[in-house]
């Protein structure tokens, strides 16, 4: 069996679009016609360029390969162009590629991909959700008060809560920059500490609260801005400093009762090594749509576990690598929470034929082939992004007080 064609989505994602601007979707077809799904997720250029990157890619090292030679295909693709070393948008086209080997092996073979890395050890997987505002509201209030207004946060944390969510992810510290690290105003660390503080008399012991940042803050800022979290005793501080230089991020973690966990723009087993021996953090947050594929999670993993470090998979993107989360998080015992987009409902659920299932909280691990998920391709085509924004726009300039 041999790869033989490419085809790629660059899929909008309608409002309110949750998990982002679109979905950069691919699959691969073996010559005796199977196909197999993967997503890159890849922030540094805009999606139609990484199409090209994806076609060049393909044309050079993927089509005529055995998918089924994952490990020789990945050493290949790392360390072309005499590169070998973490790119962020190379590992990102990567990703997808390994991602859609491995539902094509398992479709061939006829297994989930989570029995072909050593068995599944959980049958269900906890999951948390972001603060997203209610999407019934009809505009009875402003949206995007949930992200700035503690009450009507806490409110919303009340209603996930009532759905069977026992984790929620809300991140008040104020906008990100390409000019960070900054130290955090008093009045950003002031709500935060009162989103805090309302949300945990909002939901008491029944979910965690993990409290979301964006590499905002310089070690003292953010070691500042722990000791007003503490008391509200959060499940994770993430992202406190740039991932840049994770010696910077171990100086908070050894400053704060409060677990680090980092991990969403950091790609390969390098990264992740420098972050788990300069003890940076004990939480890794690996996306798998840019880390360089589940194989590549997979070894993270298992370097975590001799550090007792866990995994709580990243999701900002569409469901594909969202399934490859739910196939890596199936078959690792250090494994400790799973990023939902709200019930994954909505377009994340449109967008395949069968929908990734939730139930009480937890993502309920599928015994299907493969990923386990099969794209609907009327659905993508009817889709097309044809914008030229980034899937991510941090603020291009410096943050002043009081932001």
């Amino acid at each position: 069996m041999k790869i033989r064609d490419l085809k790629t989505f660059v899929v909008a994602n309608p409002p309110p679009q949750w998990g982002g601007r679109y979905f950069l979707l691919l699959k691969l077809v073996t010559d005796n016609g199977i196909e197999g799904v993967g997503e890159a997720y890849a922030a540094s250029f805009g999606p139609h360029a990484m199409v090209r990157l994806i076609e060049d890619v393909f044309a050079q090292h993927v089509e005529g390969a055995d998918p089924f030679a994952i490990e020789t295909l990945w050493r290949n693709v790392y360390g072309r162009g005499y590169s070998a070393r973490p790119d962020l948008t190379l590992m990102g086209v990567l990703s997808g590629i390994e991602m859609a080997c491995w539902d094509i092996v398992g479709k061939a073979v006829e297994k989930p991909v989570h029995a072909l890395l050593g068995g599944r050890v959980h049958a269900r997987l906890r999951s948390y959700t972001y603060l997203y505002p209610n999407p019934d509201e009809g505009g009875a209030h402003d949206a995007a008060a949930v992200y700035d207004n503690p009450d009507v946060a806490a409110a919303r944390a009340s209603e996930y809560v009532a759905q069977g969510f026992t984790a929620l992810k809300f991140d008040p510290a104020g906008p990100y920059s390409t000019f960070d690290p900054r130290q955090p105003s008093l009045a950003r660390a002031e709500l935060s500490e009162k989103f805090c503080r309302r949300l945990r008399e909002a939901v008491g012991n029944r979910a965690d609260l993990l409290f979301g940042t964006h590499g905002q803050f310089t070690a003292s800022g953010a070691i500042r801005l722990a000791r007003r979290l503490e008391p509200y005793d959060p499940l994770w501080f993430e992202e406190p400093v740039p991932p840049e230089k994770p010696e910077e991020m171990a100086l908070v973690a050894r400053q704060t009762t409060i677990p680090i966990a980092t991990g969403e723009r950091l790609s390969t087993k390098y990264e992740f090594a420098r972050v788990l021996e300069c003890r940076a953090a004990s939480i890794l947050q690996m996306a798998l749509g840019r880390v360089g594929g589940i194989l590549e999670a997979k070894k993270i993993a298992g370097m975590a576990e001799a550090f007792y470090a866990q995994v709580a998979p990243h999701l900002y993107c569409g469901p594909i690598e969202g399934a490859a989360n739910i196939q890596l998080a199936a078959c690792i015992p250090n494994f400790l929470i799973l990023e939902s987009i709200g019930t994954w409902g909505g377009f994340h659920a449109e967008i395949l034929k069968t929908p990734i299932r939730w139930e009480d909280g937890y993502v309920i691990v599928p015994d299907a082939p493969g990923l386990g998920v099969e794209l609907d391709e009327t659905v993508a085509r009817a889709h097309p992004y044809t914008g030229s924004d980034l899937h991510l726009m941090p603020r291009p300039g410096p943050v002043t007080p009081p932001d």
